[in-house]
């Protein structure tokens, strides 16, 4: 019989305490520190960031497996920009510019859980959280820049994202 335990747990810093230890510790042949070990290897690369993780332990067996989601785009956006939060009024407080390119970047990160079918539609729906955080994309409101790939100005700049030149 297999158990699945969903947690959140910051990048790299996964502890035997709550939420992960109390949820193994009555599971038997269960070795807490090694999926702790594991959970931090697999997220590592998420340093300082919430990640999703789900744990599927074989209880007869005790083996278990480690899946990684990714950090909400959010959390991607605020570490791409250092900033720590969004605003608490997104559309009269501004807290930070990003480039156009950063969220493309932030798009192809989050593709694969995004309903997107391409990168003008990841790159919209990145604004569209971008817009809720009270984040501008290069001195324009997230809403335009989102308009304006519907009337195609970013064709170009779409284009060279996707390695299409």
């Amino acid at each position: 019989m297999t158990e699945t335990i969903d947690l959140l747990v910051e990048g790299g810093s996964a502890s035997a305490g709550p939420p992960l230890g109390p949820s193994l510790a009555p599971m038997e042949g269960i070795d807490v520190g090694e999926v702790v070990n594991a959970i931090n290897d697999a997220t590592g690369d998420f340093d300082g960031m919430e990640v999703p993780v789900e744990v599927i332990v074989d209880e007869e067996t005790g083996d278990f497996e480690i899946e990684v989601g990714k950090p909400p785009a959010a959390a991607l956006i605020k570490d791409e920009l250092g900033i720590e939060s969004g605003s608490g009024e997104p559309n009269v407080n501004k807290v930070a510019d990003m480039e156009f390119e950063t969220a493309c970047k932030v798009a192809r990160m989050k593709s694969s859980d995004l309903n997107a079918m391409d990168l003008r539609g990841a790159v919209k729906e990145i604004l569209g959280s971008a817009q809720s955080m009270g984040i501008t994309v290069d001195g324009k409101d997230a809403y335009d820049v989102q308009q304006e790939i519907d009337e195609g100005e970013y064709e170009g700049q779409l284009e060279k994202e996707e390695g299409i030149e």
